[in-house]
Protein backbone atom coordinates (compact mmCIF):
# COMPACT_ATOMS: atom_id res chain seq x y z
CA UNK A 1 0.00 0.00 0.00
CA UNK A 2 1.32 3.72 -0.70
CA UNK A 3 2.41 5.70 2.11
CA UNK A 4 0.47 8.81 1.96
CA UNK A 5 2.68 12.21 2.12
CA UNK A 6 -0.45 14.80 2.32
CA UNK A 7 -4.38 14.65 2.65
CA UNK A 8 -5.97 17.40 1.60
CA UNK A 9 -9.87 17.56 2.63
CA UNK A 10 -12.70 19.47 1.61
CA UNK A 11 -10.81 22.88 1.60
CA UNK A 12 -11.37 26.47 1.09
CA UNK A 13 -8.58 28.46 0.23
CA UNK A 14 -8.19 32.08 -0.51
CA UNK A 15 -7.18 35.58 1.37
CA UNK A 16 -8.78 37.86 4.10
CA UNK A 17 -11.79 34.56 4.36
CA UNK A 18 -12.66 34.87 0.59
CA UNK A 19 -12.14 31.80 -1.07
CA UNK A 20 -10.77 31.08 -4.39
CA UNK A 21 -10.86 27.43 -4.15
CA UNK A 22 -13.45 25.37 -2.29
CA UNK A 23 -13.94 22.20 -1.70
CA UNK A 24 -10.88 20.45 -2.52
CA UNK A 25 -9.74 17.18 -1.79
CA UNK A 26 -6.90 15.53 -2.93
CA UNK A 27 -3.90 12.55 -1.56
CA UNK A 28 -0.49 12.82 -2.42
CA UNK A 29 1.31 9.41 -1.59
CA UNK A 30 5.08 8.44 -1.75
CA UNK A 31 6.80 8.44 -5.12
CA UNK A 32 3.73 10.46 -6.85
CA UNK A 33 4.12 12.62 -9.44
CA UNK A 34 1.17 15.25 -9.04
CA UNK A 35 0.34 17.64 -11.77
CA UNK A 36 -1.36 20.78 -10.77
CA UNK A 37 -3.39 22.26 -13.84
CA UNK A 38 -5.63 25.13 -14.22
CA UNK A 39 -6.39 28.35 -15.87
CA UNK A 40 -4.79 31.56 -14.57
CA UNK A 41 -6.52 32.65 -11.24
CA UNK A 42 -7.74 29.42 -10.55
CA UNK A 43 -6.07 29.48 -6.69
CA UNK A 44 -2.87 27.16 -8.11
CA UNK A 45 -0.29 29.61 -6.47
CA UNK A 46 -2.67 29.96 -3.50
CA UNK A 47 -2.73 26.00 -3.27
CA UNK A 48 1.45 26.41 -3.29
CA UNK A 49 1.01 28.55 -0.01
CA UNK A 50 -1.17 26.42 1.69
CA UNK A 51 0.78 23.97 0.86
CA UNK A 52 4.21 25.58 2.38
CA UNK A 53 2.39 26.61 5.15
CA UNK A 54 2.18 30.36 4.50
CA UNK A 55 -1.42 30.86 3.65
CA UNK A 56 -3.97 29.60 6.16
CA UNK A 57 -6.68 27.71 5.15
CA UNK A 58 -10.64 29.03 5.26
CA UNK A 59 -12.06 25.49 6.26
CA UNK A 60 -11.38 22.25 5.73
CA UNK A 61 -7.76 20.52 6.02
CA UNK A 62 -4.46 19.92 4.92
CA UNK A 63 -3.26 17.06 6.69
CA UNK A 64 0.55 15.92 6.60
CA UNK A 65 1.35 12.19 7.27
CA UNK A 66 4.96 10.46 8.68
CA UNK A 67 7.83 12.74 9.10
CA UNK A 68 6.92 15.07 6.08
CA UNK A 69 6.29 19.05 7.09
CA UNK A 70 5.73 21.68 5.28
CA UNK A 71 9.30 22.91 6.06
CA UNK A 72 10.47 19.65 4.31
CA UNK A 73 9.54 20.26 1.28
CA UNK A 74 12.14 21.61 -1.47
CA UNK A 75 10.79 24.28 -3.14
CA UNK A 76 11.08 25.46 -6.40
CA UNK A 77 9.42 28.87 -7.22
CA UNK A 78 9.11 30.59 -10.32
CA UNK A 79 12.30 32.35 -11.10
CA UNK A 80 12.12 36.46 -11.16
CA UNK A 81 14.32 38.98 -12.95
CA UNK A 82 15.97 39.52 -9.83
CA UNK A 83 16.98 35.99 -9.10
CA UNK A 84 18.59 35.85 -12.48
CA UNK A 85 20.87 38.49 -11.70
CA UNK A 86 21.52 37.03 -8.81
CA UNK A 87 25.77 37.59 -7.57
CA UNK A 88 26.72 34.46 -5.96
CA UNK A 89 28.69 31.32 -7.25
CA UNK A 90 26.80 27.84 -7.77
CA UNK A 91 28.55 26.27 -4.78
CA UNK A 92 27.15 28.83 -2.61
CA UNK A 93 23.07 29.05 -3.94
CA UNK A 94 23.27 25.34 -3.75
CA UNK A 95 24.84 24.92 -0.18
CA UNK A 96 21.92 27.49 1.10
CA UNK A 97 19.65 25.12 0.50
CA UNK A 98 20.98 23.56 3.84
CA UNK A 99 19.71 26.83 5.76
CA UNK A 100 16.39 25.37 7.12
CA UNK A 101 18.85 22.35 8.64
CA UNK A 102 22.05 24.97 10.07
CA UNK A 103 19.25 26.66 12.65
CA UNK A 104 21.31 29.12 14.03
CA UNK A 105 24.75 28.22 13.50
CA UNK A 106 27.06 30.68 11.29
CA UNK A 107 28.32 28.13 9.39
CA UNK A 108 27.69 24.78 7.35
CA UNK A 109 29.03 21.64 8.89
CA UNK A 110 30.42 19.21 6.74
CA UNK A 111 27.82 16.67 6.05
CA UNK A 112 25.51 19.79 5.10
CA UNK A 113 28.51 20.42 2.55
CA UNK A 114 29.10 16.50 1.90
CA UNK A 115 24.63 16.92 0.80
CA UNK A 116 25.23 20.21 -1.49
CA UNK A 117 28.38 18.72 -3.74
CA UNK A 118 26.57 15.24 -3.75
CA UNK A 119 23.15 17.09 -5.58
CA UNK A 120 25.50 19.25 -7.72
CA UNK A 121 26.97 15.99 -8.93
CA UNK A 122 23.62 14.73 -9.38
CA UNK A 123 22.08 17.69 -11.38
CA UNK A 124 25.60 17.30 -13.69
CA UNK A 125 26.41 20.46 -12.49
CA UNK A 126 30.07 19.91 -11.24
CA UNK A 127 31.84 22.33 -13.88
CA UNK A 128 29.76 25.36 -13.21
CA UNK A 129 30.80 24.88 -9.20
CA UNK A 130 32.62 28.20 -9.07
CA UNK A 131 30.89 29.85 -11.92
CA UNK A 132 28.74 32.91 -10.85
CA UNK A 133 24.91 32.18 -11.48
CA UNK A 134 23.84 34.97 -13.52
CA UNK A 135 26.42 34.15 -16.18
CA UNK A 136 24.58 30.84 -16.61
CA UNK A 137 21.88 30.07 -19.03
CA UNK A 138 18.01 29.89 -18.18
CA UNK A 139 18.26 25.82 -18.29
CA UNK A 140 21.73 25.54 -16.06
CA UNK A 141 20.13 28.23 -13.62
CA UNK A 142 17.04 26.20 -13.14
CA UNK A 143 19.48 23.03 -12.58
CA UNK A 144 21.37 24.82 -10.00
CA UNK A 145 18.12 25.82 -8.19
CA UNK A 146 16.76 21.88 -8.22
CA UNK A 147 19.98 20.89 -6.86
CA UNK A 148 19.09 23.85 -3.55
CA UNK A 149 16.16 22.52 -3.28
CA UNK A 150 16.91 18.90 -3.13
CA UNK A 151 19.45 20.31 -0.44
CA UNK A 152 16.32 21.58 1.79
CA UNK A 153 14.32 18.64 0.82
CA UNK A 154 14.92 15.31 -0.29
CA UNK A 155 11.66 13.51 -0.29
CA UNK A 156 9.15 15.89 -1.47
CA UNK A 157 9.60 18.73 -4.25
CA UNK A 158 7.16 21.63 -5.07
CA UNK A 159 8.01 22.74 -8.34
CA UNK A 160 6.23 26.12 -9.59
CA UNK A 161 6.27 25.95 -13.69
CA UNK A 162 10.07 25.25 -13.55
CA UNK A 163 10.10 25.71 -17.23
CA UNK A 164 8.83 29.08 -17.67
CA UNK A 165 11.62 30.82 -19.97
CA UNK A 166 13.49 27.98 -21.30
CA UNK A 167 13.92 27.04 -25.04
CA UNK A 168 12.45 23.72 -26.46
CA UNK A 169 15.77 21.75 -25.87
CA UNK A 170 15.98 23.33 -21.80
CA UNK A 171 12.65 22.59 -21.17
CA UNK A 172 12.88 18.63 -22.56
CA UNK A 173 15.93 18.44 -20.05
CA UNK A 174 14.78 20.22 -17.49
CA UNK A 175 11.53 17.36 -17.70
CA UNK A 176 13.81 14.67 -18.11
CA UNK A 177 15.93 15.46 -15.16
CA UNK A 178 12.81 15.76 -12.81
CA UNK A 179 11.12 12.55 -14.29
CA UNK A 180 14.51 10.58 -13.43
CA UNK A 181 14.67 12.11 -9.69
CA UNK A 182 11.03 10.96 -9.04
CA UNK A 183 11.75 7.59 -11.01
CA UNK A 184 14.26 6.92 -7.80
CA UNK A 185 11.71 7.82 -5.87
CA UNK A 186 11.44 11.54 -5.16
CA UNK A 187 7.65 12.87 -5.15
CA UNK A 188 6.91 15.38 -6.89
CA UNK A 189 4.56 17.87 -7.29
CA UNK A 190 4.61 20.40 -10.27
CA UNK A 191 2.29 23.57 -10.94
CA UNK A 192 2.28 23.74 -14.88
CA UNK A 193 0.42 25.51 -18.01
CA UNK A 194 1.98 22.01 -20.31
CA UNK A 195 -0.76 19.65 -20.14
CA UNK A 196 1.52 18.35 -22.91
CA UNK A 197 3.91 17.43 -20.05
CA UNK A 198 1.32 16.74 -17.70
CA UNK A 199 -0.10 13.93 -20.02
CA UNK A 200 2.98 12.34 -20.07
CA UNK A 201 4.89 12.70 -16.99
CA UNK A 202 2.03 12.55 -14.30
CA UNK A 203 1.09 10.10 -12.74
CA UNK A 204 -2.20 11.86 -11.02
CA UNK A 205 -3.31 15.09 -11.98
CA UNK A 206 -5.43 17.67 -9.90
CA UNK A 207 -7.21 20.16 -11.69
CA UNK A 208 -8.87 23.35 -10.37
CA UNK A 209 -11.22 24.89 -11.87
CA UNK A 210 -15.08 24.95 -11.04
CA UNK A 211 -15.22 21.81 -10.94
CA UNK A 212 -12.41 19.97 -9.38
CA UNK A 213 -10.73 16.94 -10.86
CA UNK A 214 -8.49 14.47 -8.91
CA UNK A 215 -7.65 11.47 -9.56
CA UNK A 216 -4.67 9.48 -11.96
CA UNK A 217 -3.77 10.55 -15.51
CA UNK A 218 -5.73 7.85 -17.32
CA UNK A 219 -8.61 9.01 -15.58
CA UNK A 220 -8.07 12.48 -16.28
CA UNK A 221 -7.92 11.46 -19.84
CA UNK A 222 -11.34 10.01 -19.91
CA UNK A 223 -13.15 12.87 -17.40
CA UNK A 224 -15.10 15.42 -19.01
CA UNK A 225 -12.87 18.34 -17.40
CA UNK A 226 -9.87 17.02 -19.41
CA UNK A 227 -11.26 16.73 -22.55
CA UNK A 228 -11.99 20.28 -22.66
CA UNK A 229 -9.13 21.28 -20.95
CA UNK A 230 -6.79 19.78 -23.39
CA UNK A 231 -8.83 20.56 -26.44
CA UNK A 232 -8.76 23.89 -25.89
CA UNK A 233 -4.78 24.14 -24.57
CA UNK A 234 -4.53 22.10 -27.85
CA UNK A 235 -6.33 25.00 -30.03
CA UNK A 236 -3.68 27.89 -29.07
Amino acid sequence: MEMELIICKNAALGYEKKPIIENLSFTVCEGNYLYIVGENGSGKSTLVKSLLGLNPLISGEIKWCGDIKPTQIGYLPQQTVVQKDFPASVWEIVLSGCLSKSGLRPFYNKAEKETAQKNIERLGIADLSDKCYRDLSGGQQQRVLLARALCAADKLLLLDEPVTGLDPVATADMYALINTLNKNGITIIMISHDTEAAVKYASHILHIADEVFFGTKEDYLKSRQGKIFLNTKGDE
